[in-house]
């Protein structure tokens, strides 16, 4: 009973935060909003007794959130680039694909019924995950890693000031100083 309380209580704080990401304004409380939803859904592993996936959530997404609140602070130039608008032209078409999905979702959870699988043994997950990861997805996996390394330069890159040309002012003389 407690551990059902848990796990809805934790997928509540999901649901809100996930919401709260979409609907502030300020870049930096939507990314903390965004922490504290993948620091929910490690919670919601934590109380499925999926250990590796606990511990692979917090490591990976909340650390990588972490990066993202750093690089936001950094590459920001002013305050007023924090507050942008989060809703564009298209709001309507995309919230027509959500519904769509959320009715294929809930479909599917209504045909599902009540079979839940139960949890296999943390050990032997961990080590058929690795192998899973390592043998069928290991280039699937490393095409990932190069992406997220070529969106780290581009953003560096999108996010750097011009540098200052050199002054093509002449004085009265005609010299450039």
């Amino acid at each position: 009973m407690f551990q059902e309380a848990v796990f809805y209580s934790l997928s509540a704080l999901l649901l809100l935060s996930a919401l709260c990401v979409v609907l502030v304004r300020n870049v930096m409380h939507s990314a903390l909003f965004l922490g504290l939803a993948l620091s929910a859904v490690a919670g919601i592993f934590a109380t499925l007794k999926a250990d590796f996936l606990f511990a692979a959530q917090v490591l990976v997404y909340v650390g990588g959130i972490a990066v993202l609140l750093l690089f936001v602070v950094l590459l920001s130039g002013r305050a007023a680039d924090l507050l942008m608008r989060q809703v564009n032209e298209q709001w309507v078409a995309a919230l027509l694909v959500c519904g769509v999905i959320f009715a294929a979702l809930g479909k599917v959870l209504w045909e599902a019924g009540s079979a839940v699988a139960r949890p296999v043994e943390w050990e032997r997950a961990t080590s058929s995950l690795g192998n899973f990861l390592l043998s069928n997805y290991a280039v699937p996996f490393e095409l990932v890693s190069g992406l997220l390394l070529v969106s780290l330069i581009g953003a560096v890159i999108f996010s750097r000031e011009d540098a200052p040309s050199a002054p093509a002012a002449e004085s009265e003389g005609g010299e450039t100083p």
